[in-house]
């Protein structure tokens, strides 16, 4: 069965139903045997999946049973492993080794290649008002999902506003020491071609505790080089949409205005 764990996060996230079953879903046994360790939701679509055969049906029919606000469908239906040709020639499968390695990635893949993408994925991208990619890992999350034929060829297309979300801080072993427009520069060179019309992109500071905390785990603000981004062709929308805690995140009330004030291309 192909991985859960981010779908079943997109669905608890999408759900209508804040209370028991969302949190029925991200419940991991902490006892039980062989159940010990497990996630509920990931069990769930395991036995959706055996009574179908069929991984997007699985998907399809969990969201029902958590009231989603929106449609979930994966860039593919095939198993596939992530492999990474490393900086030094060196390849590494797998996204947990890719992510843990100390070598600078180079390029992503797909094994087996000339997977097909999922019809309904790329109607609904045909279909969308408003594509938005981002935030997340640069390489083991946002890039994979371009890695499919037929994707970034759809987001090409697409008649829908494209944008970009860029992150606030690096990650190590995927991005460090890269600006916002870096970031542009290593999806391009996977899709082969330009595929946004916005970029968002935080201005405010990240204060001095939250840089000291991140630096500890070789992280650091994401350098905000607008003019560079805009010499790409993308618009650039700036302000502060960063929320700091416990850790520094994007605050979601900010970025979602600021995305409802983009034009649409289809109006």
């Amino acid at each position: 069965m192909l991985p859960p764990g981010d779908l079943r996060n997109c669905m608890v996230a999408l759900s209508q139903d804040e209370r028991l079953i969302s949190r029925l879903f991200q419940h991991r046994f902490r006892s039980g045997g062989e159940l010990e360790g497990h996630n509920f939701g990931n069990l769930f679509v395991a036995a959706l999946v055996e009574m179908t055969g069929d991984f997007p049906q699985a998907i399809r029919l969990a969201a029902e049973v958590l009231a989603t606000s929106g449609h979930i469908y994966p860039v593919t239906s095939h198993n596939v492993t992530l492999a990474a040709r490393m900086a030094n020639g060196s390849i590494v499968r797998g996204e947990t080794s890719i992510t843990a390695s100390r070598e600078i990635i180079h390029e992503l893949m797909l094994e087996p290649v000339g997977v097909q993408p999922l019809p309904e994925t790329l109607d609904t991208i045909a279909q969308a008002d408003l594509i938005t990619l981002g935030p997340g890992s640069l390489f083991t999350s946002l890039i994979t999902n371009l890695l499919v034929p037929g994707i970034p060829e759809a987001i090409a297309a697409a008649t829908g506003t494209r944008v970009y979300i860029a992150n606030l801080m690096t990650q190590a072993n995927e991005s460090l020491h890269l600006t916002a427009s870096q970031h542009i520069e290593r999806i391009y060179d996977h899709t082969r071609q330009p595929i946004f019309d916005y970029a968002i992109i935080n201005t405010a500071p990240i204060s001095p505790a939250a840089q000291a905390r991140y630096a500890a785990e070789g992280a650091e603000v994401i350098q905000a080089d607008i003019d560079k981004i805009q010499a790409m062709g993308i618009h650039c929308i700036t302000g502060d949409f960063s929320d700091e805690g416990d850790v520094v995140r994007h605050a979601s009330d900010r970025v979602a205005n600021a995305l409802l004030q983009i034009p649409l291309r289809k109006s």
